[in-house]
């Protein structure tokens, strides 16, 4: 499959404008235009890049031409919000708080970030660019109504109390915004695609059948699924494999969800969905095989280990357990999580990079029979949920406030960014208990 390029997002000519933003004078406003041309043209890789730059005033640096990617400042002071601290999540928050936008090919915003990471800026240029910044006005303007608040989660780290704390800051979102981006099925992980121009639908379906196949089920064997979300992976396999199936998940509005689509389908009976931690359960040795999709980026490090011993346990022998799950490329743990997504996408979520993965499961009893990346379908999965945020933007709205529906416009296009490069993998691992 050849990956997706970028995610292109098509309504910049109809931009949202910002539900708050703060008042200035003309004359403030005109000279903070002056400073933020002057600072821009000291910026190489912006002046060069394929983004441009559209004012509050309606100039647009550095010169009408067209480009890829257009990044909006929606007032006098939004460099300086979005540059004043110096860091990632800071730069998020300015977006989250609406001082800047961007549309079209995010492929080239995130390009242009990656050129201005690696430009090379000696003492005295960071001072020059610090004292230009620093004539911009601050802001004082209030939080967007609906703000979404960083998650703030109390206990031990991956207790199980605050394993449920951290997943419903995530999960326990409206379920209509979810269906608004997600597939028919509503799965919520990477898709296999067939071929480049290949539905999202049709990709997911492929990869639960995929599990499957993978795990080779049978009818009228018992099988779990780790982190089951809306139900997506189990109703498949019981409707198509006939199999009895069993789903977990430590939301409640999402089991909800999971039973009511597992009645629609008639499968009463055959499959069921229950708010449990996989660490409750004591069903010793009594599954044929084991799905967990996704759910391992919300496991921690340090609980890999019980993790698969408890999934071992579990298993009959010679059961099968195959684990899919976001990897990193780096051990560097500074790099390996960024603040906005602990903050305000995935608190207490921790990615590894496979080798640890792999150590882990073989230390529990495992034997790995085969390891497949998929990085390159994330690419386009993310892509999908990028364009369906774009396309739902107003009707998302009913259900999540602006700060939300940008939380997760942003974490989908970093994260397509991020498999796109590399520095994200995407893993399934094929384990059997011999």
């Amino acid at each position: 499959m050849t990956p997706a390029a970028s995610s292109t997002v098509t309504n910049s000519s109809s931009a949202p404008e910002p539900s708050t933003v703060p008042r200035f004078s003309p004359q403030v406003s005109a000279q903070a235009a002056r400073t933020t041309w002057t600072l821009l043209d000291a910026l190489t890789p912006i002046k060069t890049g394929q983004c441009s730059i559209r004012l509050w005033d309606g100039s647009v640096f550095p010169d009408d031409a067209p480009r890829p990617c257009t990044i909006t400042l929606h007032h006098p002071g939004s460099m300086r919000a979005m540059f004043e601290r110096q860091d990632a999540l800071n730069l998020a928050e300015a977006y989250l708080s609406e001082h800047f936008t961007f549309e079209g090919d995010l492929a080239a915003l995130f390009d242009l970030s990656e050129e201005m990471a690696q430009w090379p800026m000696s003492p005295l240029k960071k001072a020059h660019l610090a004292t230009l910044l620093f004539r911009l006005p601050r802001v004082h303007a209030a939080r967007p109504r609906r703000w979404r608040e960083r998650a703030h989660l109390s206990g031990r780290p991956h207790s199980i109390e605050r394993d449920k704390a951290a997943v419903a800051y995530h999960y326990n979102v409206a379920t209509e915004f979810y269906k608004a981006f997600l597939d028919k099925n509503m799965v919520y992980s990477c898709g296999l695609f067939a071929h480049a121009d290949e539905s999202l639908d049709d990709a997911q379906i492929r990869k639960l059948d995929d599990v499957c196949r993978q795990l080779n089920l049978q009818p009228g064997q018992k099988v779990l699924d780790v982190g089951c979300g809306w139900g997506g992976w189990m109703i498949h396999a019981a409707k198509n494999y006939g199999v009895q199936a069993t789903g977990i998940t430590l939301s409640g509005p999402q089991a909800e969800e999971a039973n009511r689509r597992i009645k629609a389908a008639g499968l009463e009976g055959k499959c069921r969905a229950i708010v449990a931690d996989y660490r409750e359960l004591t069903d010793w040795e009594s599954f044929d095989a084991i799905a967990s999709i996704e759910m391992f980026e919300h496991v921690g490090r340090e609980m890999l280990v019980t993790y698969f011993t408890q999934a071992l346990k579990l298993l009959k022998k010679g059961g099968l357990f195959l684990n899919q799950g976001t990897t990193v490329e780096t051990d560097d743990a500074r790099r390996r999580y960024p603040a906005f997504i602990k903050q305000y996408v995935f608190p207490d979520g921790e990615v590894v990079p496979i080798h640890v993965s792999i150590r882990a499961s073989e230390e529990s009893g495992f034997e790995v029979l085969n390891v497949r990346s998929i990085r390159e379908h994330y690419v386009k999965t993310c892509n999908h949920w990028v364009k369906n945020l774009e396309l739902s933007h107003e009707k998302s709205l009913e259900y999540v406030g602006e700060p939300t529906w940008r939380v997760w416009r942003l974490y989908t296009a970093v994260s397509e960014h991020g498999f796109r490069v590399g520095r994200l993998n995407c893993y399934q691992t094929l384990m059997r208990k011999n």
